[in-house]
């Protein structure tokens, strides 16, 4: 029988660190648009060969190099959109080398796991936990070149990485691969070629508390006038004093309005990005800011009123309600999505679906929602899978990451905490144990349903096997051993039948006289065993 690996606590998500809302720049006149383009070309420029020369400094990057560089671009801009574009330039750097890390380590499994098959025979079958060796002599021929391949490009990726050389394109490298296919992309060269402009320019300012409405850049009042202050170059094409532009529209954030203005009324700092949708043909603005982390509730009180338990899928979310001994109610409901589409209506899909799992956790009164701690990153790969291709595609499509970060943030607003728990074989397992007992005639149970109550059963604490009835055969465990029936106190010894009120026969009423404990002194045709042998000894 094959080990079971450790099964990790379960704990309690913690909430956001940041709040982000969008609006949109409503009624533009052709010289605000005119000039949104200009601003945004030009400082984009700016950030091209700051990032360049970000990218060229490498590990000997250091404070110096920073002050110099921000210090260029504040003759061509500004000090503060210096300090935002260099700002941006370093965490790009950042992002690229975590992306760097993380690819390396997809190498060295695939490396891995091909060498381990190629040194097994042609044929030879593998295990729940392992794939076997090849099929063919011929599949074996083509991976051990692919070997040959795949070492060649970690070594290479290992270099970059020891001299801090990282590969990054502003602007996408979808975006720039999309050039080359325009018919696949669906989109002609003037298309290709607007959108990749937008995607270039730089309109991000970052906030400063204790300064007029928390951002000296792009400023917003409380009543939604929008001003840029504008680099140094196009300063001839500002409208207002000291240098700034007022925008012709007004914002108003439907959404954390109240947050938005408290802060812009007490000069606290809010970051601001102003971007062009090149399909809508429409501007927007995106208003962030930190906020400060919430206390983490304690499991036990997360779980005080019961938890609803969630298996993830591909293309729907089982959830089942669990009292508090880990027992279902009710029935299990379903919210479904469908991730197929464009970006936006992905996100726009699972948005609903987690919207309705909220909706009903506060209608059942329900505190907590424990979901899979998932991680697909190293189950994708086609060298652990081999030939199946469908199963690599359906978990690379479930949205693990983004789900569970949505979840904790549309959480927060609501009261309701996030449980994160173990993975290790809640499917398996719920199946086994839940998913017959909880099918009826009028209810149909799936693996994804029994599932969900092995998640919360894990989540409260309780073990995912359910308890069972005892052997029918006779009072001995000759029908196999009962799960989760004995207790965690120590046997005892027998003792005098407890005294039960009424009439029962004409014999001395249990309890009762002065030999109540003494089996051989009830109304017995026979004496019992020890006491023959008490007798019968010297």
């Amino acid at each position: 029988m094959a080990e079971l690996r450790a099964i990790a606590p379960a704990f309690v998500a913690p909430g956001p660190s940041g709040v982000a809302v969008r609006d949109r720049l409503k009624r533009l006149t052709p010289v605000d648009d005119e000039l949104l383009r200009l601003v945004g070309a030009h400082l984009g420029a700016l950030a091209s060969a700051d990032l360049k020369t970000r990218c060229a400094d490498g590990l000997g990057h250091c404070a110096g190099a920073w002050g110099a560089r921000k210090r260029e671009w504040t003759v061509q801009s500004s000090s503060r959109w210096a300090g935002a574009i260099t700002k941006a330039s370093h965490d790009q750097w950042a992002l690229a080398r975590r992306g760097q890390a993380d690819h390396i380590r997809d190498l060295e499994a695939a490396v891995s796991a091909i060498t381990r098959r190629l040194s097994l025979p042609v044929g030879k079958k593998g295990t729940r936990k392992a794939p076997g060796g090849y099929r063919s002599a011929r599949e074996w021929f083509a991976k051990a070149r692919r070997l040959g391949v795949l070492t060649d490009r970690l070594a290479r990726r290992k270099a970059d990485q020891q001299a801090g050389r990282v590969r990054v394109v502003r602007g996408g490298k979808r975006l720039a691969r999309a050039r080359h296919h325009l018919e696949a992309a669906g989109l002609t060269e003037a298309e290709w070629r607007q959108r990749w402009e937008a995607e270039r320019w730089f309109l991000t300012a970052d906030g400063e508390s204790g300064k007029r409405y928390g951002n000296e850049t792009i400023r917003i009042t409380p009543d939604g006038q929008v001003s840029i202050r504008l680099p140094a170059p196009l300063a001839h094409h500002a409208n207002a004093p000291h240098g700034r532009y007022v925008l012709a529209c007004r914002v108003a954030f439907a959404h954390r309005r109240s947050e938005w203005a408290d802060r812009v009324e007490a000069n606290r700092a809010v970051a601001y990005r102003i971007h062009l949708d090149t399909q809508r043909g429409r501007w927007y603005i995106t208003a962030s800011w930190q906020i400060p982390a919430a206390p983490a509730v304690p499991l036990s009180a997360a779980l005080a009123a019961g938890v609803i338990g969630v298996d993830t899928n591909a293309d729907h979310l089982a959830a089942w309600r669990l009292d508090t001994h880990g027992n279902p109610i009710g029935n299990p409901r379903r919210f479904t999505y469908d991730l197929s589409g464009n970006a936006e209506h992905r996100d726009a899909q699972i948005r609903h679906a987690l919207t309705r799992l909220l909706h009903w956790a506060r209608t059942c009164a329900v505190h907590a929602i424990a979901i899979e701690d998932l991680d697909f990153q190293t189950e994708k790969t086609r060298e652990k899978h081999g030939r199946r291709k469908r199963f690599r595609q359906l978990i690379s499509g479930m949205p693990t990451g983004r789900l569970r970060a949505r979840l904790v943030s549309m959480a927060d607003q609501s009261g309701i905490a996030i449980i994160a728990v173990d993975p290790a074989y809640t499917s398996r397992w719920g199946a086994q144990h839940w998913q017959a007992p909880l099918t009826s005639k009028t209810r149909t149970t799936t693996r994804h349903d029994a599932a969900a109550v092995a998640i919360g059963r894990r989540a409260q604490g309780h073990p995912i096997r359910r308890r069972t009835a005892p052997p029918p055969a006779h009072r001995s465990d000759g029908q196999g051993h009962r799960t989760v029936q004995a207790g965690t106190e120590p046997l005892g010894r027998e003792g005098p039948r407890p005294r039960i009120p009424g009439p029962r026969t004409r014999s001395v009423p249990p309890g009762r006289g002065a030999n109540a404990g003494d089996q051989n002194a009830q109304h017995r045709s026979e004496r019992s065993a020890e006491h023959v042998q008490l007798m019968l000894s010297p």
